[in-house]
């Protein structure tokens, strides 16, 4: 059995990864293909425990240390019992967000240092990396307006951080970006969701036609 692609959505808040996922998903399903939608934190029982720890907005006096360290547990259970079985079955995954997540808003916003937090997540994933990671790059301005219009999302405690935190993450997911150019490919998500639907699913076609 051909092994499965792991593809990796990333981007601040209000980016819109979630509603592309939900699209390319089904387009690509009616297709045929074997598709697995999943997110970080969270995804299998034990990660959405975790998940809650972190985005509690009750929890203000997390130490940013520990918030990695809890991201890292819970993405290694997601590996494990959720991503690895599925590649193995010839799946192609589409996660919300991943390693580069924490190096953004961890590593560079909370200025842990993305070297270090590189380190505890390369135990957590024992060097297994996306082969396609779309970056939903947006002005932090825009994507903040955007989830205060959706008056039914419910309030993380990320999102009770300050503009500039959320400008941190952006200038941390840029450097990825620059960094990391044959895993990373970047897309204007201020856009409408059909101009970025478009651009991403041809990008993912790239990748799928590679593989085959």
């Amino acid at each position: 059995m051909k092994r499965g692609i792991f593809v990796t959505m990333e981007g601040p808040e209000g980016a819109g990864k979630t509603t592309i996922i939900q699209l390319l998903a089904e387009k690509l399903e009616a297709e045929g293909y074997k598709i697995l939608q999943t997110r970080e934190p969270g995804g299998i029982e034990i990660a959405e425990q975790i998940r809650n720890i972190i985005l509690d907005k009750d929890n203000v006096k997390m130490d940013s240390r520990t918030e990695a360290l809890l991201y890292a547990a819970a993405r290694r259970q997601h590996l494990v019992e959720k991503v690895l079985p599925a590649l193995n079955e010839g799946y192609i995954i589409i996660c919300d967000r991943f390693i580069d997540s924490s190096l953004a808003y961890q590593g560079y916003a909370r200025g842990l240092g993305m070297n270090q937090v590189l380190t505890i997540n390369e135990f957590a994933i024992e060097g297994l990396m996306p082969n396609l990671t779309i970056y939903f790059d947006i002005k932090p301005e825009i994507g903040l307006e955007r989830i205060n219009r959706h008056k039914n999302r419910e309030v993380n405690r990320l999102d009770l951080e300050n503009l500039e935190f959320h400008k941190r993450v952006r200038e941390g997911y840029l450097k990825l970006a620059d960094q990391f150019r044959d895993r990373i490919y970047k897309v204007d998500a201020s856009r409408t969701v059909e101009e970025v639907l478009k651009e991403v699913e041809r990008k993912l076609r790239e990748v799928i036609s590679g593989t085959d």
